[in-house]
Formats: C-alpha cells, structure tokens, sequence
C-alpha cells in the first residue's frame, strides 16, 4: 500500500511533477507517421501540455503550442506551407520551433514577428513513429529498439486513447498471475455463455490457464525481466529462463510486440500496440511503404467494454480502477512483487532525474546506439506460425492486405 501522498509523486505527469520530469527525458511516441498522411496536422496531449503536430510541405516535422498568441485560436485547423504552420485566423506563420515567422497585416519591417514565440520541441520518425522529447537538453537519441529499427520485417500500429492514468497499464504488465484469471477463467467464462466463434470462425474452445506455481523478477540493463513457471512446466522453458521484458519506464515487450503507454496526462494514456511480422509470402526483401495504423475499439456501441481479446480485458481492468487508481486503499500480498519492484525502480529513477542525471534507457552515444537487441521467449517464425494476435485479431496477412477490413470483420464476429 502507497500514501496517497505516494501515489500522487507516481502519477502525476505535468510540468514541475517529480514523475513528469522523470518522464520528460524519454522520448515518447505520438502519432504514426501514417496519420499525418491522411492529415499533415493531429492535436497531440502529451505529459499535459496540448500540443499540435503537423508535417509542412518540405516534409519537416514540427510540434508546437495548440493556441495562437495572437487570438487564441486553435491551430489543430491550421494551414501548413512550406515554411511551417499558419494559423487559419489572420495568418500568423509558425516554423517547427515555435517561432512566429510572419504576420501578414503588420508592417513589413515589423520586428514584432521575432518576439513572439510559441512552445516547440524536437521530433523524429523512426519505424512508422513520431517521437517526441518534451525533456531538458542536451536532446537524447530516440531509442532504437529491436523493432523499430530491424531489417526485413513488416510492421503495424494499433492504437487506443484509454480514459485512466498511465501508471494502471504499466503496473498491469508487472502482474503476471492475472494472466490465468483475466485471460483465462473469465474469458471461458464470457465466451462461454456467447457461444462464440472465433476470428477464423472457428467453435471457442477453453483457453489452457495452468496455475502459476513460481514467479521472478530481476532488474536488467533495460527494465525489468519477469519470470514465471506453471503447473507442469519447468525453470529450463523459456518463460523462466529468458523471461518476458518490461522497457523501463513504459514499454511491455510481447513476443514481437511493444505495447507502450504513453501519458498523455493524468487521466488519459495514448496506448500504442506496435507489432511486427515477417513479410507475406512472395514479397520477402520488399520494403513496407507504409507503416498502416488502425484503432483498436475499447467499448462497444452500448459503452460495454469489449473484453473477448486480451488487450481489452486488460483495458476493462485498467478503467475500472477509476482515472488514478487509489493505493493507498489497496492491499498487496506476495504475487505483487512486481509491482513493489518497479514501484522501486520509478522511485530511484525519479531521484536521478531530479539530481539532473540521466535515468535508465537514456541513449547519447550513437556509436554505440545502432540497434538495442531485447531478449524474447518466442521467435518470429513462432510468434507468426501461431495464427492470431494476442490482441484477438486475424492472422497477419490479412491485416497486411486490409488492416481496417480485417479488424471490422473480428469486431463483427464479437458481436
């Protein structure tokens, strides 16, 4: 159990917070670059500041203040030129730092331009990802995890904007025993009582939820590695020996996935489920053109939690424990070992910051920064070979040809 004076240094994430200052020295994802394809300019909330990010028409990215000094109006309507953004009011022009470049009803030899200037940080696109450092500099690399950066592998974007504090979806990913209750009796339990098919059409057949018998978890270079043994299982299978990752501060690694959460602010997470696959047959060595990005749906048209995929029930579990989970009501006991961990870890790490030193997967030496390789239980063949994600979608190559089609078709199915 925290202090709820405790429990407000772990959530909050504004500017001057002890979290939000640990969180601004990571660079954080913010959009698919996909999405400004369809729209070159997306209003962001990131560690809660609003924020507009927009692609000009050299290609520039830029990410700015969300109000124009002027009059106050939003520039998520803004105009993008060559030059930067403009706002669509009276044509204040803004480059991708912040700085107002041109008013065109002021004099021509006006110095006013020159001293107004709006928020602006650094961005970068890396794997299908815009990135954001809202942080002190020097400016850190972006990260350049395994996935992100690897070479003949096919890529998606899933996202979610989920309606509760960051901290509820990272402590879910240090609490491996929820696994067979969550993902495993209540989903027979709901499914159950539906009848259901699955995405392939196929009858439901009760998901194998083995008791976890023995559960570890070990600081390592990047995070923290947690390990498990069920019923019938062993140390020397791969859930124990290799172990499944969590990327300090907010980054669960699955098989060949990462599920990052991002704060938005304290009561709203951006929820990227990232992915990555093998080529579709015959196009092996092809380059992906484009990194397709969809929503993943949390509720259902009656405002019901979609909970018969497991990043649903997870999500279901996150909400209800209200927008900042309260806990100092809660009572832990010995299966919590993870979440005491990394409690701890956030709790050093945050102390680091504040002494103005740089905090665990802060990256600066780009020699030694070309590919950060994490270890997995499962291989990408396997992980492929097995059919259905784990966020209860079609196999890949139907995502591949029609991403929206075929997660329209799987939500139809749930119904």
């Amino acid at each position: 159990m925290l202090s709820a004076q405790e429990n407000e240094r772990l959530t909050r994430v504004g500017p001057g917070t002890p979290m939000g200052e640990l969180m601004r020295r990571y660079w954080h994802p913010v959009a698919a670059a996909a999405e400004l394809d369809a729209h070159p300019v997306k209003a962001v909330k990131l560690l809660g500041e609003s924020l507009v990010l927009y692609r000009d028409l050299q290609g520039r990215l830029g990410l700015i203040g969300d109000t124009c000094p002027h009059r106050r109006i939003s520039l998520e309507y803004g105009i993008t030129e060559a030059e930067g953004l403009r706002c669509p009011y009276h044509g204040w022009m803004f480059d991708p730092t912040g700085q107002c470049i041109e008013m065109p009803a002021e004099p021509a030899d006006s110095t006013f331009p020159c001293r107004v200037k709006i928020a602006g940080y650094p961005v970068e696109e890396l794997g299908g990802l815009i990135f954001a450092y809202l942080g002190p500099e020097p400016v850190p690399l972006v990260p350049r995890w395994d996935l992100f950066v690897m070479d003949g592998i096919w890529r998606d974007i899933g996202v979610t904007e989920i309606p509760c504090n960051w901290l509820q979806c990272m402590e879910n990913s240090l609490d491996p025993v929820h696994t067979e209750w969550l993902h495993g009796h209540y989903y027979n339990f709901i499914m159950g009582h539906r009848n259901q098919r699955d995405a392939r059409g196929q009858r439901f057949v009760d998901r194998l939820t083995p008791h976890h018998v023995k559960i570890g978890f070990d600081v390592f270079d990047y995070g923290i590695i947690k390990r498990r043994v069920r019923e019938g299982g062993s140390e020397q299978e791969a859930a124990w020996r290799v172990g499944h990752p969590i990327l300090f501060p907010n980054i669960l690694r699955v098989n060949w996935t990462f599920q990052i959460r991002v704060p938005m602010d304290d009561t709203h997470t951006w929820h990227v489920m990232y992915q990555a696959y093998p080529p579709p047959p015959g196009e092996e060595g092809t380059p992906q053109k484009t990194v397709p990005v969809y929503d993943i749906p949390i509720q259902d048209e009656r405002g019901k939690f979609v909970t018969d995929f497991v990043l649903g029930q997870d999500m279901m579990a996150w909400v209800t424990q209200g927008p900042i989970a309260h806990r100092d009501l809660e009572k832990l006991g010995e299966s919590d070992a993870g979440l005491i961990l990394y409690r701890r870890l956030l709790r050093d790490h945050m102390a680091i910051a504040e002494q103005g030193g740089d905090p665990m997967n802060v990256f600066r030496d780009p020699d030694t920064h070309k590919i950060v390789h994490i270890p997995v239980e499962h291989s990408l063949i396997d992980t492929a070979k097995a059919g259905a994600l784990s966020t209860g979608q079609a196999p890949y190559s139907a995502l591949l040809d029609d991403v929206e089609a075929a997660w329209a078709k799987v939500s139809a199915a749930a119904d």
